[in-house]
């Protein structure tokens, strides 16, 4: 269980890195061009990754 919780807050952070330094300036890419849903996206694939393991 720990691994999963981890496994989110890392997803969570790589996400809105990725928003914050990568992004998309045009806002047409729904994923990189809104923090949130950047963050709760990566957040879920670190989760679901982690789980895996």
């Amino acid at each position: 269980m720990l691994a999963i919780v981890l496994g989110v807050i890392v997803g969570g952070v790589v996400g809105f890195l990725y928003y914050r330094f990568i992004g998309c300036a045009s806002g047409t890419c729904k994923i990189a061009s809104n923090p949130y849903i950047s963050t709760l996206y990566w957040a879920l694939l670190g989760g679901v990754l982690a789980s895996t393991f």
